[in-house]
């Protein structure tokens, strides 16, 4: 290739992130290092991508130009990458899953009934991850395969595929709980009561001031505090139905929920899925189970 693929990605990073300082962030290297991968591509295809004379980098009609060629050679880097890892047909000793919670119990029991079938040999490790923290173990090569939460755009480093599932998401509160003794509640009368909200690792959101909160990194944690009565929580309705049931929490009857929640396969580019990881991307896009 003519060009630096360090390069090709910084510039789509910049991009995406806003500002250098941003991009260097999302591919963990330093601004001065991405400014100069940047500024070495400028050169190499003799035009200014960015007009620095502002706060941020903004695109030059040459860069908007570029934009659309220099994802498509990314994108056909990738492909061929994994190409490569099928024709090598090598199978992963080790394969690491970051599982969501919002998965269906019954997904996660037929895949892994078939993975058993299939790769008996190969050990098969399970982590359990939400949002920005399975992107930052994917990023640093903690596993192979991750699942979260659909969004519509990620890191230029990591792969992306919409699963043909989706998880229903509803507000419980334990029965003993003042809510639950309650017909339909607003969203304001919901906010002056606890919330147990997800929060994770990497993001470590600042709580804002609309209502008291207590947090935690897993759904599984938040429907353990709400079966104890400290509040309210937006959980997956299957990991209620599959953990807790009518036993300990009762729904909510709140405007607008339940609701849906679209589902995405992540992986890393740099390392993508072998054929173990490959045959679990393939089974989890084809999956025609009960939702």
């Amino acid at each position: 290739m003519r060009y630096s693929p360090e390069a090709l990605t910084a510039f789509v990073e910049t991009v995406a992130s806003g500002s250098f300082s941003a991009a260097a962030r999302k591919l963990r290297k330093s601004q001065s290092t991405i400014s100069t991968a940047i500024a070495h591509l400028e050169a190499d295809l003799g035009v200014t991508l960015f007009d620095r004379s502002a706060r941020h980098p903004v695109l030059t009609p040459e860069g908007m130009r570029a934009l659309s060629y220099v994802q498509a050679i990314l994108a056909a880097s990738d492909k061929l990458d994994e190409l490569a890892v099928w024709l090598v047909g090598e199978t992963e000793t080790r394969l690491t899953f970051i599982l969501s919670d919002t998965l269906n119990p019954d997904t996660l029991a037929d895949l892994l009934g078939e993975f058993d079938k299939r790769y008996p040999h190969t050990e098969f490790e399970c982590l359990i991850g939400e949002n920005e923290d399975v992107i930052d173990l994917l990023q640093k090569g903690r596993a192979q395969l991750g699942l979260t939460e659909a969004r519509d755009t990620y890191p230029t480093d990591i792969g992306a595929m919409r699963l043909p599932m989706q998880s229903r998401m509803d507000i419980y509160v334990a029965h003993g709980h003042p809510l639950a003794q309650q017909g339909s509640v607003s969203e304001e009368q919901l906010r002056t009561w606890r919330e147990l909200r997800l929060n994770t690792y990497l993001e470590n959101r600042n709580m804002p001031a609309r209502g008291p909160v207590w947090s935690a990194p897993s759904y599984l944690l938040l429907l353990s505090m709400a079966e104890q009565g400290f509040g309210w929580c937006a959980l997956p309705c299957a990991l209620v139905e599959e953990f807790s049931g009518a036993k300990k929490l009762t729904r909510v009857d709140v405007p607008g929920w339940p609701q849906s929640i679209l589902i995405d396969l992540l992986w890393n580019k740099k390392q993508p899925p072998g054929v173990a990881g490959s045959w679990l991307r393939h089974y989890l896009q084809h999956w025609r189970g009960k939702q």
